[in-house]
């Protein structure tokens, strides 16, 4: 096996034993960049200097028997999160020459772990889309079928891991912008328990619904991951200061008798595929076999999580998205008055996408529509989280498809913006009821694209779902399966 198609924990094993350097590693990573970047178009920013002295670094420290599950090791990440010294632009020209003068949390605990920083992947501008053909910069196209999507928003991070140019990366997920594309190119993405991982430096989308989480090319790695970054943060209120379990012990425990919930709403509606409903039905008699236990379950009010993300997400990014003003940093379109110069900034600045959603949120939330638009969501998000609270008073996790359909093509739904937004239709309300998520892949469709079966837990239960997709994977090769790119 070529040392870029390594998971992390055959490349820990490599680099602790001395049959590679992290050196050997990185560079391996690179000249994969350079092999297929002009295919698949993953990346925003390459750090080749600042990733080779890292590897050097990290040769020392495993020379002197350091042994952290992620030292030496190459990743990517979601130009979300701010790198200090190194371009975050967010897909966004408003950002397109901003610099960070610091490192967000999640970068410095990968940093502290020893990792190799590739660079910055691209995305959905601010992470608004589901397919990653809203970057300002480029479109990320799926190494599984070029003329496909990749799915988004963290679709340059999900491709970059898929194709072998990092051997995991950090994607954010506000809506499923983690487990869909994790889903469309076929490798394990997991979305953490909201404050399970901090948001400092992470650029705000909706912060009542964004959080950090990793993509790998096996569920050990995504736990490996896991325990870099997880872990209380004094600078996110919304950090929740409770102990990180050992998440590399959990996913060895026994799966017999955990049991699974299978909500029939996520059955009945959403314009499920043929492939991905027989994936995720043969995935089912997998773990049965396993000593699973399944039970019915109900999400009754999970039909209306489209309808309460798309209020709520954009109430929120329109508040977030008024910093960018073209006074203190970013682009900054010159003109002679104040309010003429904001105007002008931000038309020139920002997508078609994240100029609806900010109008979106601006109505939702103006006098008048307040009650009626941000208020009624809000009371229905909280049912949402009572639907899962009593499905979790029955079961360990509830299972279901991560997407409707495998990838779809390039192009096919960017002329109607309801019809990408139904692309998140089962992974929208465990943002909103704030629990984890994690896709592992489950099969295959009749084209040869990945599909993805979805697991999600109760609150900070990060270990039973990533316990039962790790006995899951070892039961198949799915996870084994690379694109031929």
């Amino acid at each position: 096996m070529e040392l870029h198609q390594l998971t992390i924990g055959q490349a820990r094993e490599k680099l602790i034993s001395k049959e590679i350097s992290s050196q050997d590693l990185t560079k391996a990573v690179f000249d994969r960049v350079d092999a297929v970047e002009g295919k698949v178009d993953a990346y925003l920013y390459l750090c080749r200097d600042e990733a080779m002295e890292a590897a050097r670094e990290a040769d020392r420290a495993l020379g002197q028997g350091e042994t952290a599950p992620l030292c030496g090791i190459p990743l990517g990440i979601k130009d979300v999160m701010c790198t200090k010294g190194v371009p975050t632009t967010c897909g966004s020209k408003i950002l397109g020459n901003f610099v960070p003068p610091y490192d967000g949390t999640v970068i410095s605990n990968l940093k502290k772990a020893g990792a190799v920083i590739v660079g910055k992947t691209n995305m959905d501008e601010f992470a608004m889309g589901s397919s990653t053909e809203n970057s300002a910069f480029k479109t990320t196209k799926n190494p599984w079928d070029l003329t496909r999507t990749p799915g988004g928003s963290s679709g340059g991070s999900a491709a970059a891991a898929a194709a072998g140019m990092c051997l995991g990366s950090l994607g954010s997920d506000t809506g499923g912008s983690i487990r869909q594309p994790a889903s469309h190119c076929g490798v394990v993405g997991l979305k953490p328990t909201y404050g399970r991982v901090s948001r400092f430096g992470l650029v705000a989308y909706a912060s009542s619904l964004d959080q950090i989480g990793p993509f790998t090319r096996s569920v050990e790695d995504a736990a490996l991951m896991l325990q870099a970054i997880a872990g209380y943060d004094a600078s996110d209120s919304t950090s929740v200061n409770r102990p990180v379990p050992d998440y590399q012990a959990a996913i060895k425990h026994d799966v017999k008798g955990m049991r699974v919930g299978l909500p029939k709403e996520f059955f009945e509606e959403g314009g499920l595929s043929p492939d991905v409903k027989n994936a995720v039905d043969q995935a089912i008699k997998t773990m049965e076999g396993q000593g699973v236990d399944v039970v019915a379950v109900s999400l009754p009010h999970a039909k209306y999580s489209v309808a309460v993300y798309y209020v709520i997400a954009p109430a929120e990014a329109s508040s977030n998205l008024a910093r960018y003003d073209g006074v203190k940093y970013g682009l900054r379109e010159q003109r002679d008055s104040l309010i003429d110069m904001y105007h002008a900034t931000r038309s020139a600045g920002f997508g078609p996408e994240v100029q609806r959603r900010i109008i979106i949120g601006t109505y939702a939330l103006s006098a008048g529509y307040y009650d009626a638009y941000y208020g009624k969501a809000s009371q229905v998000r909280t049912l949402i989280m009572d639907d899962y609270k009593k499905a979790f008073e029955q079961c360990d996790a509830v299972i279901s498809p991560v997407a409707p359909t495998p990838a779809f093509k390039l192009g096919e739904k960017t002329d109607d913006p309801l019809t990408m937004y139904l692309s998140d239709i089962f992974t929208l309300s465990a943002n909103l009821a704030g629990v984890c998520g994690l896709s592992v892949p489950c099969g295959f469709s009749s084209d040869g694209l990945p599909i993805g079966l979805q697991l999600q837990g109760s609150h900070f239960e990060e270990e039973k779902i990533l316990r039962l997709a790790h006995h899951f994977e070892q039961a198949t090769e799915f996870h084994n399966k690379r694109p031929e790119i």
